[in-house]
C-alpha cells in the first residue's frame, strides 16, 4: 500500500502538484510505520522534487540526499542515479552550473540503461538543463529532444509538457521565436487539464518572451494578466520567482506605463535571486520605464549600471538574448538623447551578439558532424569484432556493449538531426529564406559590394494594413496572403537575389549588382502586380490589396548592415506615414 501511493506521488508531480505533496506525506507515514525503506525512499523522492518548486533549494537537497541514502541501503540503482539528478538540478537552479554538469554526466550511460520511460526523459532533460544554463546549446538540444521521445503523451506523466517548455526556452535563446512559440503551445496543449500553475505560468512567461521579441508586446498582455492572477502559494506556483522583471519589459514594450510601472515596482520590492538575466533584465525595464516618462537622464544612469555585466562574455548563464535587448534599448536611448556616436557603439555590440546567436544555433552541425564521426568509428569497431568470431562469454559481452553505444550514438544524430531541421534556414510558411539567413548572407553580400564597388540595394516590405485582415477574417485568411506573396516575390527575382521573411508580415529582398533606383522600379512593378491579384477565400473575395516599401543601397552614408537596414526602414516607415500603398526610397532614385 505504501509503496503503490510512493510511486503514485512521484508520478503525480507534473499533474497535480498539491495530491503529489499529500500523496507523499501519507506514504512516508504508512512507510515508516511498517518499516517499508522502498516505499520510504519513492516517498522521499517525491517531497524532494516538489520542495524545489513549492520549498526552499536547501529543504530539497537535504530531502533528497535522504531518499539516496535509503536507495543505496537497498542496492537500487535507478533510484539513485534520479536522487542524484535532482541534486543536480538544485545545483543548477542555484546557478552553479558546472557543479551540476560534474554530478550527473557521469550517471548518464547507466542511466540510460536503468531507467525506462519518464524517468529517463527526466535524467537526460536534468543534463539537457545543466549544458543549457552553461550556454552549450547543440548538447543541451541533444538531450532534449531524445528526452522528448521518450516522455510519450501516454506514459510521460505529463512530462512531455515541461520539455516542450525547455525547447521553447533554448529555441528564444538561439533566436527562433517562431519555432518557440510552436513549442509553448505544445505545451500549453499537453498541460491542459492538470493542476500545475507552476508549469503554466513558464509557458505563459516564454509566450511573453517570445511575442515581445517579435514586436507584438500587445498581444502578450492577457497573459501577463494571467500570471500576475496564478496563485503564489504551495498549491500554486510556489517558491518560484516572479519574474515581474520580464513582465515588465512586455508592458511598457507594449506601450502600458501603469503596468509597466507597477511591475518594475514589484521587482525592486521581490527578493533578488542573483541570477544575471534576472539583473540585466531588470536594468532594461528601469531604462525603458524611465525613457517612455521622458527622465533620459535617469535612463541613462540605468544605462551605466548594467553595462558592465552586459559587455562581460565571461558571464555564465547571461542569456545573448537578454543582452541582445539591452544593446538594442540602450541605442535607443542614445538616439533620443542626440548621441549618435554612442547609439552606434551599441548598435555594433547588438549587431555582434546576434552574430554569436547565429554562430551558437550552427554549432549543432559541426556536433553531428562528429557524431557521425564517431559512429562509423564505432561501426567499424563492431565489424572487427564480429570478423574475429570471439566465442567467449567476454567477447559477446563486449559486442553487446559496443551495440549498444552505437544504438545511443544512432539516437544522438537523429535527435541533432531533428533539432538541425528544427532551425532550417527556410521560413515554414512562405518558402522564403528567414530572418537567420538575411543576418548570415547580408555581411558578406554587403562587404562584396564595397569591394567591388557596386551597388547592392535592400528593400523592407510591409503588407498594408495586414492586421486588420487577421482581426477580420482571421489568420488561416491572413496565413493564405503571406504564402501569396511569397510566391509572388518568388516568382519575380532573379538567383542572385535573397528574399526573405522579415517577421510577420514583413519581408525584406537583397538585389546585388542594383542600385536603388532599379530597385525602385522593380518594386513599383511587384506593388502593381499585388494590386491586381484577387482571392476568394472561404466566401470571401480580396482585391486591391497594396504595401508599402523602404529602398535603399551600399551607395549611401551607411558603413554597416545595421545601419543599411536602419536606412530601408526609416524609407519604409516615411512610406507608410505618406498614405502607405507606395514604394520609397531612402534618397530620390536615380535613373537605372
Amino acid at each position: 500500500m505504501s509503496l503503490r501511493l510512493a510511486r503514485s506521488a512521484w508520478r503525480l508531480l507534473r499533474i497535480d502538484s498539491t495530491r503529489a505533496i499529500t500523496t507523499a506525506d501519507r506514504a512516508l507515514v504508512l512507510a515508516e510505520a511498517h518499516g517499508d525503506v522502498l516505499a520510504q525512499a519513492w516517498a522521499q523522492l517525491a517531497r524532494g522534487y516538489h520542495l524545489q518548486y513549492f520549498g526552499t533549494l536547501a529543504e530539497a537537497a537535504q530531502v533528497l540526499q535522504r531518499a539516496q541514502a535509503l536507495f543505496d541501503s537497498l542496492g537500487d540503482r535507478a533510484g539513485h542515479i534520479l536522487a542524484v539528478a535532482g541534486q543536480a538540478r538544485i545545483l543548477w537552479r542555484g546557478g552553479q552550473f558546472r557543479a551540476a554538469v560534474d554530478k550527473v554526466l557521469p550517471l548518464r550511460d547507466e542511466g540510460l540503461r536503468v531507467l525506462k520511460h519518464e524517468q529517463r526523459s527526466m535524467l537526460l532533460n536534468t543534463i539537457a538543463g545543466c549544458y543549457s544554463a552553461a550556454g552549450d546549446s547543440q548538447q543541451a538540444f541533444a538531450y532534449m529532444y531524445e528526452a522528448l521521445r521518450d516522455a510519450s503523451p501516454t506514459r510521460g506523466h505529463g512530462f512531455d509538457a515541461v520539455l516542450h517548455a525547455n525547447l521553447s526556452h533554448e529555441l528564444m535563446q538561439l533566436g527562433d521565436f517562431e519555432q518557440a512559440l510552436r513549442h509553448v503551445a505544445q505545451g500549453i496543449t499537453r498541460s491542459a487539464g492538470t493542476h500545475n500553475a507552476f508549469l503554466r505560468s513558464v509557458l505563459l512567461i516564454n509566450r511573453v518572451v517570445c511575442l515581445t521579441e517579435l514586436g507584438r508586446a500587445a498581444e502578450a498582455l492577457p497573459d501577463v494578466a494571467e500570471v500576475l492572477a496564478l496563485p503564489t502559494d504551495a498549491s500554486g506556483r510556489g517558491a518560484s520567482a516572479m519574474h515581474f522583471e520580464t513582465l515588465a519589459i512586455a508592458a511598457l514594450a507594449a506601450g502600458d506605463l501603469a503596468l509597466g510601472g507597477q511591475l518594475v515596482a514589484q521587482a525592486l520590492q521581490s527578493p533578488v535571486a542573483g541570477l544575471p538575466d534576472e539583473r540585466l533584465e531588470l536594468a532594461i525595464s528601469r531604462v525603458m520605464l524611465a525613457q517612455l516618462h521622458g527622465r533620459l537622464d535617469e535612463a541613462a544612469q540605468h544605462v551605466a549600471d548594467g553595462r558592465t555585466l552586459a559587455e562581460d562574455d565571461g558571464v555564465t548563464g547571461l542569456s545573448l538574448r537578454v543582452r541582445c535587448r539591452f544593446f538594442e534599448c540602450a541605442a535607443e536611448l542614445h538616439r533620443a538623447r542626440g548621441e549618435p556616436a554612442a547609439a552606434l557603439a551599441d548598435l555594433r555590440q547588438w549587431q555582434r551578439l546576434h552574430r554569436l546567436q547565429s554562430l551558437h544555433a550552427s554549432r549543432a552541425r559541426y556536433q553531428a558532424a562528429a557524431l557521425q564521426t564517431e559512429l562509423l568509428r564505432l561501426q567499424h569497431t563492431l565489424e572487427e569484432r564480429e570478423a574475429q568470431g570471439r566465442a567467449t562469454e567476454r567477447a559477446r559481452a563486449e559486442l553487446a556493449e559496443a551495440n549498444a553505444q552505437l544504438s545511443r550514438r544512432i539516437d544522438e544524430v537523429q535527435a541533432l538531426q531533428e533539432a538541425l531541421r528544427q532551425q532550417a534556414t527556410r521560413d515554414a510558411l512562405t518558402g522564403l529564406h528567414n530572418r537567420r539567413h538575411l543576418n548570415d548572407t547580408l555581411p558578406g553580400l554587403f562587404a562584396l559590394a564595397r569591394r567591388e564597388q557596386q551597388p547592392m540595394a535592400v528593400v523592407l516590405i510591409d503588407l498594408d494594413h495586414f492586421k486588420s485582415v487577421n482581426d477580420r477574417f482571421g489568420h488561416d485568411i491572413g496565413d493564405t496572403l503571406l504564402v501569396a506573396f511569397g510566391r509572388l516575390l518568388a516568382d519575380n527575382v532573379r538567383g542572385s537575389d535573397v528574399a526573405c521573411r522579415y517577421g510577420g508580415e514583413e519581408f525584406c529582398l537583397l538585389l546585388p549588382h542594383t542600385s536603388a533606383g532599379v530597385a525602385h522600379k522593380k518594386i513599383s512593378q511587384l506593388l502593381q502586380r499585388w494590386r491586381e491579384q484577387r482571392f476568394e477565400l472561404d466566401g470571401l473575395s480580396l482585391q486591391g490589396l497594396s504595401f508599402s516599401a523602404g529602398v535603399t543601397d551600399t551607395r549611401g552614408e551607411a558603413d554597416s548592415t545595421a545601419a543599411l537596414l536602419k536606412t530601408a526602414d526609416q524609407a519604409l516607415l516615411a512610406a507608410k506615414q505618406l498614405g502607405r500603398s507606395r514604394v520609397l526610397a531612402a534618397h530620390p532614385p536615380a535613373a537605372g
